[in-house]
């Protein structure tokens, strides 16, 4: 049996090239951004056609927030961008970890239903504790 995607559908768009997540110094310590993207766009890689989700970041920064400007153009680069739902969610928190390597990141990506499929994917990062960062949290 032929496959109808192939690899290189799977691998659309994770290399592509798009506008970077410039950043801020924080100024506060222990605390939790979330940000929500309600209409969110991509196109499928194999038919073209228009993907919607949301997609919510939540995130713990350290020493750098995203800049949220800079964010709204980076999301609309994947407009026109063939690109997989997970791949989608695995390259925002990918190129957010990057800009501004958060103590913790997740993002979650509910994707409209499509063939009566509703499709949500999650992805984590934990960054690992320093020993001095141990300490501080009481964990050395």
């Amino acid at each position: 049996m032929k496959r109808a995607y192939t690899d290189e559908h799977a691998a659309a768009g994770i290399r592509a090239e798009l506008p970077g997540i410039e950043t801020w110094p924080n100024q506060f310590p222990d605390y939790e951004i979330e940000i929500v993207i309600p209409e969110f766009t991509s196109v499928c890689p194999k038919t073209g056609l228009p993907d919607f989700g949301r997609l919510t970041l939540r995130y713990v920064p350290e020493d750098r927030c995203l800049e949220l400007k800079s964010l709204k153009l980076y999301l609309l680069a994947y407009r026109n961008l063939g690109i997989f739902y997970e791949n989608v969610v695995n390259r925002f928190l990918r190129d957010v970890v990057k800009a501004a390597q958060p103590a913790s990141a997740t993002v979650t990506g509910e994707f409209t239903p499509r063939g009566g499929l509703h499709s949500k994917i999650t992805a984590t990062w934990l960054k690992k504790p320093t020993t001095k960062r141990s300490k501080k949290l009481g964990r050395g």
